[in-house]
């Protein structure tokens, strides 16, 4: 029997795509401007590089990034200038962050019947408590526990000690919640790791290249298409 819906939040309850847009662009300029490269196009092809290795590692800070991008054109980042870029990038995202159109409506219909949990993995900022769900306090009421995975000791997602503590927290079995996520590896695979039933968001209001998988999880492209999943909700 279903008793709690669990969500991630990025892209997920709300949109940033246009904040990381926005933060990518002026971070790149800045870090390019101070590098000795040949041009631009080698330095994004490195820069991309590494950022798709430090997000299948999980790891969310911007700043150790970019250390590995000056040391990968041989060059030493002043630490003080990283700190402050990354303020401004959060800072820039969660500016830039937006609610889906639904999203209220349908965690407060949710609300009505089964327990809503939050997990989330942490920016990578060094202040805790800083997460863009800060920013929309109307929603934190409507969930039972709201998990910052990556702060407080608690690994970030896909690591299954996030939905395991969830989990626990809300005194429910894997079997008794669905996860709703829009990042496959992160998302979808760490919930079904611990035996959650997830259902991936595709929301179409996010341009984005999905990854082509074998995928047979429950898939929607808005929110409220979950009251049409009847075989979980019914």
């Amino acid at each position: 029997m279903l008793k709690a819906v669990i969500f991630d939040f990025g892209q997920t309850l709300a949109n940033s795509a246009d904040g990381f847009k926005s933060a990518e662009k002026d971070v790149q300029g800045k870090i390019f401007s101070q590098l000795s490269v040949p041009s631009k196009g080698v330095f994004l092809s490195v820069y991309r590089r590494i950022r798709k290795e430090y997000h299948a590692n999980s790891v969310f800070s911007r700043e150790a990034m970019w250390i590995k991008v000056f040391l990968e054109f041989g060059e030493v980042a002043d630490p003080e200038c990283l700190k402050n870029w990354e303020n401004i990038y959060w800072q820039t995202v969660k500016e830039n962050t937006r609610l889906f159109p639904e999203t209220q409506q349908v965690l407060e219909k949710l609300s009505e019947e089964y327990r809503l949990a939050l997990i989330t993995n942490t920016q990578g900022q060094k202040l805790p408590g800083t997460h863009r769900i800060s920013d929309f306090p109307e929603l934190e009421p409507l969930f039972s526990e709201i998990i910052v995975a990556g702060e407080d000791g608690i690994p970030p997602k896909p690591d299954p000690a996030p939905f395991l503590h969830c989990l626990k927290c809300l005194e429910i079995t894997p079997n008794e919640a669905v996860y709703v996520g829009d990042d496959w590896r992160i998302d979808i695979c760490g919930a079904r790791g611990v035996g959650i039933t997830p259902v991936w968001l595709q929301h179409y209001a996010v341009p984005r290249s999905w990854p082509a998988v074998e995928n047979s999880t429950p898939t929607i492209t808005r929110l409220d298409r979950l009251f049409e999943l009847t075989t979980i909700f019914l």
